[in-house]
């Protein structure tokens, strides 16, 4: 299976460890992302009244832990293949997934 993707964020390893965490996304996910955002961040609705708040919080929660973007792929890369790659926010990548043949002998 191979697919295609957009960086839409790379993050330096939260241990201090030698590696970075690339996040990426449906390159139509990353278009419609590319609407202006909120100064207070990406999380933030407005409502007018509690049904509305309500109605909308499980669109706000989608969102995920620490603000992270619903729908994102996350590799992690170690410093020496992710120098060679030279990965940069908004880059097209493909990632290609393959099950190896098992012989049954």
């Amino acid at each position: 299976m191979k697919k295609e993707y957009v960086v839409v964020r790379i993050d330096a390893a939260p241990d201090g460890a030698p590696y970075v965490v690339v996040s990426l996304s449906n390159p139509k996910d990353f278009r419609e992302q590319s609407q202006p955002m909120s100064p207070f961040g990406q999380n933030v609705m407005g409502f007018t009244n509690m049904d509305d708040m309500i109605k909308g919080l499980n669109k706000m929660m989608s969102g995920g832990a620490y603000g992270q973007l619903g729908g994102v792929t996350s590799i992690k890369l170690d410093m020496h293949e992710y120098k060679q790659l030279g990965l940069s926010v908004g880059d097209k990548v493909f990632l290609e997934i393959s099950k190896p043949e098992t012989l049954d002998v």
